[in-house]
């Protein structure tokens, strides 16, 4: 049984703006309908798989069992990490985690960001790896070039590489161009895809070996994790004293037990927007689109409109992204897509909300939007899933008018508990102790209007709440 390793703690920002900090690309459908994360997990599931292992932080965590219920997944455990600490110790953490019940697992470590339209052939690539990872070799994924790709890493191979597990020789650094044409043309030479494939026993004795000062802070993390709602809490103390370093430097390029599989059945890393252009598979004249878009004499370019009421227009366009979303529209050159994490990080100098939020704000128990805002004013949709409820709350500055206008909601004002349907409407006083629940089985949305001197949403005081927010 393979337990597949889920990362899904990264932001994303090469493809900004719909990928943000706060709803990262992987939990976004860039490519298909499902998510990034959705397909990661469905790719790493059936009858040779245990159920997958979860690392992300706490921000992300009710996501996560949103999406994966959503596709019909149940996640062996969900990890979350106090802070961002790349690679390296979240993989520790989970190997030191499968030990306490299985010290010959094996583990199967991937990020959930990833296109791999064929999930069968990579299924395949891993069986091909078994047998070296069960001899306690060190297995990594090396995707077949089809370009002379500068924006990835390569590993060396000693000989081409003819389908099954070959040593690796060296990992090789992002080339300029002429390197890259030159390694493609040799043949000897794969993309790393940062996926690996190895038993418990074996990462282990590579970290003690090659990384042992991040053994004994990790396995504090995990020896003193606490439950959470279903989620392990790692140690905060324990964890944020780890170093912040990619499984990659700590350990493979050390390594000299690492195999390679090579796979040839199509692989993204959605790396940049020029990406999701080869991925969302352009017409006869290079144009991808996605959403209200109209193209007019446009060539190898991409379009995409993430609203409904936003008509993207293109004309005479030539090796364009334009990315139009409700708070923020991107338009670039093609050749500068591994750019855009430049501009992110322009705006977050400059203040700029867009730098890391959306306008929808997800959260455990459903999402809400601003629609309008004034001095002393805001208008926003919520909605909240059925069975779900907000914490139990009061504000010291603003008071609120609620109106439902889908489904019914479950109120409680102070000591006095009603439903409120379709078209009907309640006040909630400044000071109020207040809660809104969905006690229905469809969505329930409402248009929450808040009067006071101050909006902002740290303005809460929560006294009860089942998601065990702070």
């Amino acid at each position: 049984m393979i337990h597949p390793i889920l990362l899904c703690g990264g932001s994303g920002t090469r493809l900004w703006p719909l990928s943000r900090k706060s709803y990262p690309k992987q939990f976004v459908p860039l490519v298909g309908d499902e998510t990034l994360f959705q397909a990661s997990a469905r790719r790493l599931s059936g009858p040779s798989f245990a159920p997958p292992v979860i690392l992300t932080n706490a921000d992300f965590r009710f996501i996560v069992t949103e999406q994966l219920a959503a596709a019909g997944i149940d996640p062996g455990a969900v990890l979350i990490e106090p802070s961002g600490r790349n690679t390296a110790p979240a993989v520790l953490a989970a190997a030191l985690w499968l030990e306490r019940s299985d010290p010959e697992a094996m583990m199967l470590v991937a990020p959930s960001d990833h296109v791999i339209p064929d999930a069968g052939a990579f299924r395949a690539a891993v069986e091909a790896g078994m047998a070296a990872a069960r001899a306690g070799r060190i297995v990594t994924f090396g995707i077949s070039p089809d370009r002379p790709e500068t924006g990835y890493g390569y590993l060396e191979l000693d000989a081409a590489p003819n389908g099954e597990a070959a040593p690796l020789r060296r990992f090789v650094e992002k080339p300029d161009r002429a390197t890259a044409e030159a390694m493609l043309a040799e043949g000897r030479f794969l993309w790393n895809a940062g996926v690996f494939l190895f038993s418990v026993r074996a990462i282990l004795d590579a970290f003690r070996t090659h990384a042992p000062e991040l053994v004994p802070g990790a396995a504090e993390a995990v020896e003193r994790a606490r439950p959470d709602l279903g989620f392990l809490r790692l140690d905060p103390a324990a964890w944020d004293g780890l170093p912040d370093v990619s499984i990659d430097y700590a350990v493979m390029e050390k390594s000299d037990a690492l195999s390679v599989v090579p796979f040839a059945g199509g692989w993204s890393d959605l790396g940049g927007w020029d990406a999701v252009w080869r991925e969302t598979g352009p017409d006869a004249d290079g144009v991808a689109s996605s959403g209200e878009t109209t193209a007019i004499e446009c060539r190898d370019t991409l379009l995409r409109s993430e609203d409904p009421g936003i008509e993207l227009v293109g004309i005479g366009l030539r090796n364009v992204i334009a990315i139009a979303t409700p708070d923020a529209v991107l338009v670039a050159d093609s050749s500068c897509a591994q750019q855009v994490k430049e501009a992110v990080a322009a705006l977050k100098a400059k203040g700029a909300k867009q730098a890391e939020s959306l306008p929808r704000d997800h959260r455990p128990w459903g999402w809400f939007e601003s629609l309008a805002t004034g001095t002393r004013f805001q208008v926003k949709r919520i909605v909240v899933h059925p069975g779900a409820a907000l914490s139990l709350q009061s504000h010291h500055h603003r008071s609120e008018h609620w109106i439902v206008v889908e489904g019914t909601a479950k109120v409680t004002v102070n000591d006095e508990v009603r439903l409120v349907t379709e078209n009907e409407s309640i006040y909630i006083p400044l000071g109020a102790t207040h809660r809104m629940e969905n006690p229905g089985k469809l969505p329930m949305i409402l248009i929450e209007v808040q009067t006071g001197a101050y909006l902002g949403e740290d303005d809460i005081v929560r006294y009860e709440d089942v998601y065990a927010r702070s």
